[in-house]
């Protein structure tokens, strides 16, 4: 399994919506190394028809592919976070999806 994530912040991203929008959704992964290559290279011939000379925003730059395990291990970045019951800081990964983490009333009120 394989993650397209951005460069920056190590958001994993989805697919791209029919306007090129590319959000971050952590439940998009892709079977094999070449599906992934085909997506960014979607989203990269997609900008690269509908903007004027813009490549520094170009998915072909802003944007990589790991595996999976590589990525968790070695590339994902941490934030600190605050705890909505008792207000401690602890730390968690920045995919954690908002309703899994200890941060929301989500996660304490199921």
């Amino acid at each position: 399994m394989f993650y397209i994530y951005e460069k920056s912040s190590t958001y994993i991203m989805g697919k791209m919506d029919k306007n090129g929008v590319v959000r971050p959704d952590h439940r998009k992964s892709y079977a094999t190394m070449s599906a992934a290559k085909a997506a960014l290279t979607k989203m990269t011939n997609w900008h690269r028809y509908h903007t004027i000379n813009d490549m520094q925003n170009s998915p072909q730059f802003r944007y990589a592919i790991a595996e999976v395990d590589h990525f968790h291990t070695f590339i994902e970045k941490s934030v600190v976070k605050r705890n909505a019951m008792n207000g401690n800081q602890f730390v968690e990964k920045v995919n954690t999806p908002y309703y899994c983490s200890p941060s929301s009333e989500t996660y304490w009120s199921m």
